[in-house]
Parts: structure tokens; sequence; C-alpha cells
């Protein structure tokens, strides 16, 4: 399983929103790491075909996907920051709502929800409503969506924005149940997350990849000096010394 982009440019006016960015994801965890307006959302929106590039290739095992279609689409798993979901409804009449929109078959449907709902924790509660759940209940359930279909590459943006450190721990840990056999792209600004979950982190920096590696490997890449010696170096140092400057934009 490899999605490859290469060489992919998407301009927005004169700016470029992404610069010439070339990656190839197999399975596993990859934290996206930059300051607003690095080009985070951008890339999301061209794996998932929802804009338009402006030069470049992604693909999927060596097809490109607008060659694949609805059928790459069907691969896709996307939790997005402004998702809502319908709060009078119950967790299992919106997970059946959602596979009747990504067409999963009926026969299968019962089965599905109740595969997602134990894979983010949420059987016991799927009778009540959306709107008596905790905000961490609420981010499992945009989760437990995504989910829906078995789906081979999952993009999950800001998942754990406004949980408490509780709910936090307890998202990742789901995170790292159902990431087997998956490419999961994790964009987030809470550096502490990416560092615990996180196989390969991408730096992003005004539309271009930066630098990558694994947590260890971009920690070691920083100089001695760059914090004080009884300070341990961690992610967010990583940040600070390559991104932090840009933090305002």
């Amino acid at each position: 399983m490899q999605l490859f982009l290469d060489n992919v440019t998407k301009r927005y006016g004169n700016p470029l929103a992404l610069d010439g960015f070339t990656y190839s994801f197999a399975p596993g965890i990859y934290g996206i790491l930059g300051a607003n307006g690095a080009g985070k959302s951008t890339m999301m929106n061209l794996i998932t075909d929802n804009l338009r590039r402006d030069g470049g290739d992604i693909t999927y095992d060596g097809t490109e996907i607008r060659e694949l279609g609805a059928g790459y689409r069907k691969l896709l798993g996307y939790m997005t920051q402004e998702h809502a979901l319908f709060e009078g409804m119950t967790a299992e009449s919106f997970l059946v709502y959602m596979c009747r929109l990504k067409d999963i078959p009926g026969k299968i449907i019962k089965d599905e929800v109740s595969r997602v709902l134990q894979q983010v924790n949420l059987e016991d509660e799927r009778h009540n409503t959306i709107d008596s759940f905790s905000g961490g209940m609420k981010q499992r359930m945009l989760l437990a969506q995504s989910l829906l279909g078995d789906p081979k590459i999952l993009i999950l943006d800001e998942p754990t924005s406004g949980l408490d450190p509780k709910e936090r721990v307890r998202f990742r840990n789901n995170l790292k149940d159902i990431s087997k056999d998956r490419i999961v792209l994790l964009a987030t600004h809470i550096v502490s997350d990416l560092e615990a979950v996180a196989d390969e982190i991408l730096l992003l920096k005004k539309g271009r990849l930066l630098k990558s590696g694994t947590p260890e490997e971009l920690i070691e890449s920083l100089p001695e000096d760059t914090v004080p010696v009884l300070h341990s170096l961690s992610l967010e140092d990583v940040y600070l010394y390559y991104l932090g400057e840009d933090d305002d934009a």
C-alpha cells in the first residue's frame, strides 16, 4: 500500500499553497506540523481530491487517483475540524445515516456501525443522543464516522482540539489501536500528541516540505546548543527551532 505525491503544486493567486511537494506514504501514522498557512489543509484536500492541483501527480499503488475515481474515494476516511454532528440523533442513527451517504450496502450497515462503535469504545452509548455526550465522546463519534467502510487512508484534521488532557490520551490510544494497516495523516498544533503516536513527522513551511523523520530523528537533528543543558529536548523544541518564527502566519 503506497500513496505517492510527486512534485504536487497548488496555487491560490500568486503565492503557492503547496510548492513541489513530494512524499511517499506507507502504512503508519504521519504527523503533519506547520504554522497556519503552511499548506497542511491544502495537502489534505488534494489527497482527498477535493481540490484541483496545479501540477504534479498523486498515485495510489501506482495508479493516478483521478483514474481510480469513486473507487479511490471509498478508500478514504476524513475527520475534519469543522465536521458537524446531528446532536439530536442517537450514536447509532447518526452512523446509519453516514453509512447511507457513503453507499455502504444495507445488508452490512448494522455490523459496520457496531464495528466502529467498538473501535472507539462507544458501543454502550449507541442508543444515547449525541447531545448528551462529552466533548471527547463527540470527537470519538467523528472518528467513528471516518472509519466507516474500513478506509485504507485516514485523514484527521486537528482531532484533539478542545479536549482536556485525559480525553486526548484516550483519543491517542484509540488511534494507535486503529492505525494498523492504514495510512493515517494527522494534522495538529498539539505537538505532544504527535510525539506520542506518530511514526513519522513532516514539517511544512510556506508550502514546502522542510524536513521529515521519526520524532527521535528530528530531535537528534537539533544543534546541541538549541536549549539550556538542563532541558530535555522534545518535539516541541523541533517545532520552535524549525517553524517557530512562523507561528503568527
